[in-house]
């Protein structure tokens, strides 16, 4: 695999048809080693390994109904749910250590060899991690041995200041692990390898994360597992959870840079510093570092929700994506998109947002895929006329827009789902109108910025014919099943699996035929994709185990609640700002589980029903991606487009503008969200089923206003440029939009009428001044 960056195709390398080939590869990042030899197949047979074992465990019960296959030779398969999401973290950071370094490559060979020295510190550093390993091998007979006390079924593992036990976890795993962990991330830092080698240091951090997953497989078995979060948890539990939590804060850095985990050491100082702290930031006790990261390893915690998600559906849809790269069904979807939109003006950019709201969709995080169809779409959009920052930020706010598409919405919707307990499909139902909203706006802010500029399409020969995109339109059947299967009540795992199988039985009818060397090759593929995601979601799960641990969350609502009291938009626009705040720097799927966990709570005490409270918060947390000064998306445009980064962001923050009214307008009319009004059922407010005539006048009234919005903001307006009162006054009538009401919506039409009239009859120049009665 090479460099993917390297090879974007620049303006005036575009000439002739435009066929998409690889966009929905994954970059090389510059930290990501190359193996070769046996390297490369030890790797890649682990990520193989990795992929497939979550594949069989999600559905080694489904299998054996659908088959009638006797698997119960498998032990304990399906695994248990917390020894699942251990091993799922494990696997992923010693898949991470073994593929990305602690830095990025360079070609200087006097680096590698001052670094001969570090590395025979990082090989010693195996001592400690195999005395770590040779302990736990110990409390493995022990527990087995069938010595030790049983209470309510379980074996009790308690361990006690001057007990042997105690002294073991302390002193033959406990401290040898840290070292081993601690030194090995400390001496990454500094070690240099060649590209195509396995830093000693990061040898040592796999052992380390092999360590811990089994210590906790063991320990968590056995009665210990009732004292996790209190001042009664097994040492060895706080020293397995410490390194375990280091080693996930490091792959992090690693894969997604210093953002999240900045944000993390926060809340991690905070933890430690409550307690010292005034106002509504304060806890009345401090806790203890045995205590804290007792609780920070569990259900509550690094393996609570985010993990669930990430173990299941995450993992699942990477692997149909990667089906997806390996069948080439993915450059179809953007082939068949430069047939339908490449002719209209301003085609580029009007395929990103077809292209860019599918693949990211599927993708699961906005700067990913900007990287993999922007390095297509952007040199496209400066070709016909874009200037190279909207260029950018077109691509950017298309893949932002990726994440609230349903059916899989980036994997946010399954996040919502185990979170909030909605079952899912009702979620992707509820997220229909608001993504049709958001996408009609980027069309028209695309569209009225190609009319202003007077743009043209792209040639009849610069496209892919549609009439032979039409003879394929059949590898839309991967799609296509998994939203029937959806919605025919099949779960979200065995709908996947079924789309992940299409997919490659319909790569049979194409030059692209998957045999079992292309299906081994999707689940290494997949299993490489997932580092990332998995990383942010362990990482996230810091976050959560804070929140959960301190209760600072419930704190939060209480100034919602006080807010609300002087004004409910008040709380609504405080809400927005720190579901920004906290989800900037940060990919989709953290920022959500982040915001979820401080801010949706204090909406729902508001008397805001479920479902509207967390899509009110997802969608500010997607939007951080293209929101100034942080915006991951455009960040990644930019380095595209060769734009300046901060123009880039403020553009996509403008062509984006939808998805900061969007939730406005879905709290202040339920019907957006397939809801009714608000009643109240068994002491919470829910909504009631909508009539059919609220749903059709909600949609078709605020795409009105959408459209409306948009053409103030872009200054096009029914074909003219209008004068700057008048767009002014179109701003006006969208806002009047957003309540929902019958009179809002009449008199923002009749302002839409009004202004139409005036442009018509008038005409006033576009910088003109505000007409006055009586002048010349």
């Amino acid at each position: 695999m090479t460099d993917q960056t390297a090879q974007q195709p620049t303006d005036d390398q575009i000439d002739g048809p435009v066929l998409a080939e690889g966009v929905d590869e994954e970059p090389v990042e510059g930290n990501r080693r190359l193996f070769s030899g046996w390297m490369f197949t030890a790797t890649a047979g682990l990520a193989f390994i990795y992929a497939a074992f979550h594949m069989a465990a999600l559905n080694g019960l489904s299998i054996s109904s659908w088959t009638g296959i006797d698997i119960s030779f498998l032990p304990r398969f399906p695994m248990e749910t917390w020894n699942f999401r251990i091993v799922h973290i494990a696997g992923a950071l010693v898949l991470g250590f073994a593929l990305y370094a602690s830095h990025k490559f360079s070609n200087e060979a006097a680096e590698v060899r001052k670094s001969r020295l570090l590395s025979l510190a990082g090989y010693i550093l195996i001592l400690p991690a195999l005395l770590a390993g040779y302990t736990v091998i110990t409390f493995i007979v022990q527990i087995n041995s069938g010595t030790l006390p049983e209470m309510g079924g379980l074996i009790t593992w308690g361990s006690f200041p001057g007990t042997d036990t105690y002294n073991a976890e302390v002193y033959r795993f406990g401290l040898p692990l840290l070292v081993a962990t601690g030194g090995a991330i400390v001496l990454s830092w500094f070690e240099r390898q060649a590209r195509s080698q396995i830093a000693a240091a990061d040898i040592v951090l796999a052992l380390c994360a092999v360590v811990v997953a089994l210590y906790l497989v063991v320990i968590y078995g056995t009665a210990a597992r009732n004292s996790v979060g209190t001042s009664f948890v097994p040492i060895g539990v706080a020293f397995a959870a410490t390194a375990g939590s280091a080693m996930i804060l490091e792959l992090t850095r690693r894969v997604t840079g210093m953002a999240l985990v900045v944000i993390t050491g926060i809340f991690l100082l905070y933890t430690f510093t409550a307690h010292l702290l005034p106002g509504i930031l304060a806890v009345q006790n401090p806790y203890s570092w045995q205590r804290f990261f007792g609780h920070v390893y569990s259900d509550a915690g690094i393996i609570g929700p985010t993990t669930a998600v990430s173990s299941t559906y995450i993992i699942l849809f990477i692997i149909f994506a990667a089906f997806l790269q390996a069948s080439k069904v993915g450059d179809y979807f953007v082939n068949f998109a430069f047939a339908a939109a490449g002719r209209a003006r301003g085609g580029p950019a009007k395929v990103a947002i077809f292209a860019s709201g599918l693949m990211g969709m599927i993708n699961g995080t906005s700067a990913g895929n900007v990287v993999a169809t922007g390095s297509l779409t952007i040199p496209l959009m400066k070709k016909v006329g874009y200037r190279k920052q909207t260029a950018g930020a077109v691509e950017a706010a298309a893949s932002t827009g990726g994440q609230i598409m349903p059916p899989i919405m980036g994997a946010g919707a399954f996040i919502m789902a185990e979170i909030t307990g909605i079952p899912y499909q009702e979620i992707a139902i509820a997220a229909i109108i608001p993504a049709i909203l958001y996408f009609t706006s980027i069309y028209f802010m695309v569209d009225f910025e190609a009319a202003k500029l007077g743009m043209k399409g792209m040639n009849e020969d610069e496209i892919p014919k549609f009439r032979d995109m039409a003879r394929r339109v059949f590898l839309f059947l991967p799609i296509v099943i998994l939203i029937a299967a959806l919605f025919m009540g099949y779960s979200v795992i065995r709908a996947g699996t079924l789309a992940t199988g299409a997919a490659a039985v319909v790569s049979w009818l194409t030059p692209y035929r998957m045999g079992p060397r292309s299906i081994v090759k999707a689940f290494e593929i997949a299993g490489t994709m997932s580092i990332q995601i998995i990383a942010v979601c362990a990482c996230a799960g810091i976050i959560v185990g804070v929140i959960s641990l301190t209760g600072v969350g419930a704190r939060f609502s209480a100034v919602l609640l006080d807010l609300a009291g002087v004004s409910q938009l008040l709380a609504l626009f405080f809400a927005m700002c720190i579901a920004i705040l906290l989800g900037m720097g940060m990919p989709t799927t953290a920022a959500y589980a982040v915001a979820a966990s401080v801010v949706a709570p204090g909406l729902v005490q508001l008397g805001i029903p479920h479902l509207t409270a967390h899509f009110f918060v997802f969608y500010f947390a997607v939007v951080s991606a293209i929101t100034p000064p942080v915006a991951l998306a455009s960040y990644a445009a930019a380095g595209i487009s060769g734009s300046n980064p901060m123009e880039t962001s403020v553009a996509s923050f403008k062509i984006g503008i939808a998805a900061f009214i969007v939730p406005f307008m879905f709290f202040y009319n339920g019907a957006l969200l397939m809801q009714g009004p608000i009643v109240e059922v068994a002491g919470e407010m829910v909504h009631e089923a909508p009539a059919w005539y609220n749903l059709v006048r909600a949609g078709v009234t605020a795409i009105f206003g959408i459209f409306l919005l948009s053409s103030g903001i872009q200054g096009w307006f029914m074909g003219s440029r209008p004068a700057w009162f008048l767009r002014a006054a179109l701003i006006i009538a969208a806002l009047l939009m957003i309540e929902g009401g019958i009179i809002t919506d009449l008199i923002g039409v009749g302002t839409a009428v009004a202004i139409f009239v005036v442009q018509r009859i008038f005409n006033p120049a576009p910088n003109a001044p505000i007409p006055v009665r009586g002048a010349d």
